[in-house]
């Protein structure tokens, strides 16, 4: 099988379907909008830069798959992905988070990728360094300046002609053997031992003239100030155990050119990054006719801000500028009471490709229950696992849960498949309350269709469902 950024679309496709059931036309967009990308880094070089990634809109009721989908292409690809919620963010001048944060967290979460497979590189050599620290707090070892000084003839007791002069050398270097056999075979890890930490200075100094800079500013000076500062170390008496964690951070931390992960990273946001922007119908302007004013204003002011970062512009970020022309943008909302058309057309404009999902019915949401790698079923009966105990779900008692979310949905409030954690919740509480003090290990759970109708009754009866709507 391919490395799974290069699958076909086909393939990426089928990795989807293992945990989101339909929305077909959704997954198939995504997954050529995933392909285009290596396709793109392998075009011809003249052309490359000019190929624009087809960014996606994805119009759709809550809970029907809009997030899911973005989050499972980006573990798909191995990509850096970040979520954002567009009404959260603020006109530039107003108080709030201004839409290029999510650029600095993309490139933020680039960063944490690239680390955390450089550290995974260098585990062995940082491991061994830690061996290392561990062995000298324990026996250290001899320094040269007291071994020639005994060897030559300073410091010894006894007979010394019975004494080779490396002799003191010799007995150390065997102790620690004999101890890094112990300390490699876990024979020492509740031993106590005093090692150095190594702390950061000067914190809290980029506190100063924060109202007079921007953010990137303000980290730039902080992380300029802290490399600096001389770095502190402290003295902890430890378990040996609790040693090599905190010890294998920093020798992990010695063994990675920051500059490089900075660099690659940025690459790879650039290349590959994936931004997820949610609620992107809070930020339209309702009706547009005979102009706005109050919130419709702000609204589109925050359109425009975004405008500029979908198109491709430069961001300045703690780790080096980034450019967003070939970041893919993928945006999504329910669109109950604006629609697509109420955004500013610039805006409509870089979202080419525009996906419908599709409202979950009955036969979905029997699906969701049973298919998925994660579905809900298999999530509960993991957890009963946990305690020893068996639940098992006939077919028509997963058919009649299924029953159950969908007219709450069509009668309350359509939440889509979310409705079902309400349901699977108000069914299994009782028993996840009642194990292991009354249900004890071994036991087995059999859940059928007139369970369900007896644990649910109340649920469907009750109109007003205000405590249960997640």
């Amino acid at each position: 099988m391919m490395e799974k950024k290069y699958l076909t679309p086909q393939q990426i496709v089928e990795e989807l379907d293992k945990y989101i059931i339909g929305q077909y036309e959704a997954k198939r967009n995504v997954a050529i909008a995933l392909r285009n990308r290596w396709r793109r880094m392998n075009t011809r070089s003249d052309i490359q830069g000019e190929i624009v990634p087809n960014n996606i809109l994805m119009i759709g009721a809550t809970g029907v798959g809009k997030t899911e989908i973005a989050r499972r292409l980006a573990k798909i690809a191995d990509a850096p992905f970040v979520k954002v919620e567009a009404s959260k963010f603020t006109e530039v001048g107003y108080v709030g988070r201004d839409v290029e944060s999510m650029v600095r967290d993309l490139v933020e979460q680039s960063v944490n990728m690239v680390r955390a497979r450089k550290k995974e590189e260098v585990k062995e050599k940082a491991a061994q360094a830690v061996e290392d620290a561990i062995l000298d707090a324990l026996i250290p070892p001899l320094r040269s300046g007291a071994a020639t000084h005994r060897a030559a003839g300073f410091g010894n007791s006894g007979d010394s002609n019975n004494e080779t002069p490396t002799s003191d050398a010799e007995l150390n270097e065997r102790t620690r053997n004999h101890f890094r056999e112990k300390i490699r075979n876990g024979e020492l890890e509740d031993r106590k031992i005093e090692i150095d930490i190594k702390g950061s200075g000067g914190q809290g100094v980029g506190m100063i003239g924060a109202g007079m800079m921007d953010e990137v500013s303000m980290m730039n000076l902080q992380e300029m100030i802290n490399g600096m500062m001389p770095k502190k170390s402290k003295k902890r008496k430890v378990t040996v155990a609790e040693a090599r964690k905190l010890l294998l951070e920093e020798e992990a931390a010695k063994l990675i050119d920051m500059d490089e992960v900075k660099d690659e990273a940025i690459r790879r946001a650039e290349d590959a990054g994936i931004i997820f922007i949610d609620e992107i119908d809070k930020i339209a302007s309702g009706s547009r006719k005979g102009g706005g004013s109050g919130p419709d204003v702000s609204r589109e002011g925050v359109q425009r801000d975004l405008l500029p970062i979908v198109e491709g512009s430069t961001v300045n970020t703690k780790h080096g500028m980034i450019k967003t022309d070939h970041v893919l943008f993928i945006a999504a909302g329910a669109f109950h009471i604006s629609k697509p058309s109420d955004l500013i057309p610039e805006l409509q404009g870089r979202f080419p490709i525009r996906v419908e999902l599709n409202n979950l019915t009955r036969e979905d949401f029997v699906q969701i229950l049973k298919e998925p790698r994660n579905a809900l079923t298999k999530q509960y009966q993991a957890l009963f696992e946990a305690e020893e105990v068996i639940v098992e779900f006939t077919d028509d008692a997963i058919e009649e849960i299924a029953e159950t979310a969908f007219v709450i949905n069509a009668e309350v409030e359509n939440i889509g498949a979310r409705r079902l954690h309400t349901v699977m919740s108000r069914l299994l509480n009782e028993f996840l309350f009642d194990v292991p003090d009354k249900i004890g290990p071994n036991a087995r759970i059999a859940i059928n269709a007139a369970m369900v109708r007896e644990k649910l009754a109340g649920l469907v009866k009750n109109k007003d469902l205000s405590e249960f709507i997640l």
